[in-house]
């Protein structure tokens, strides 16, 4: 069994003062992995970050809420996190364990900070991870375009060495076409 993770894809981290990287294009692709997970009633996962321990994107608060962007229905699941791995002190082990998921394919937000904690915790707890490389963002750095961020790990996930799982990183037209 797979499911699909959003990872903080939430109105606090897409302000004009925060602009993100192909914001419209990683909203849409995000969208159609939805759908098409949904299809074939695979779960989809919103993960999203509380930080009252930083006194931001509190619950409750337009931050915190997920984009509108982004089409969320019913029968979906949120999981609140509040740290940059989704899977640290939050019910995400536990909700995977009771559904029997082994893979998991991941989009969202920032690439270099909760995706990539994200996906380094999923492979040592020796889930198959797919991260779709054009549906996760990021945003500028003072050191780094969110461009050349999101190039160098995509790059570093494709040449990682794997644990009990797998790691893979592909375009969502592969994932959505097998």
């Amino acid at each position: 069994m797979k499911a699909l993770l959003i990872i903080d894809m939430q109105k606090g981290s897409f302000t004009p003062a925060t602009p993100r990287y192909d914001h419209i294009g990683v909203v849409e692709r995000i969208n159609k992995l939805a759908d098409n997970f949904r299809k074939q009633n695979f779960p989809v996962i919103f993960i999203q970050h509380d930080g009252s321990k930083e006194n931001a994107f509190l619950p409750g608060t337009e931050e915190w809420e997920i984009l509108d962007e982004l089409n969320k229905e019913d029968s979906d699941s949120v999981i609140s996190k509040s740290a940059n791995d989704a899977f640290y002190k939050s019910d995400l082990q536990q909700f995977l364990k009771e559904n029997k998921i082994k893979e998991l394919l991941i989009t969202g937000c920032a690439t270099d900070f909760c995706v990539e904690a994200t996906t380094q915790s999923a492979l040592t707890k020796d889930y198959h991870v797919t991260v779709i490389k054009d549906a996760h963002t990021t945003g500028n750095r003072p050191h780094l375009s969110a461009q050349k961020i999101i190039e160098h790990y995509n790059w570093t996930w494709e040449n990682m060495i794997s644990t009990g799982g797998n790691l893979r990183v592909l375009p969502i037209k592969e994932v959505i076409s097998k």
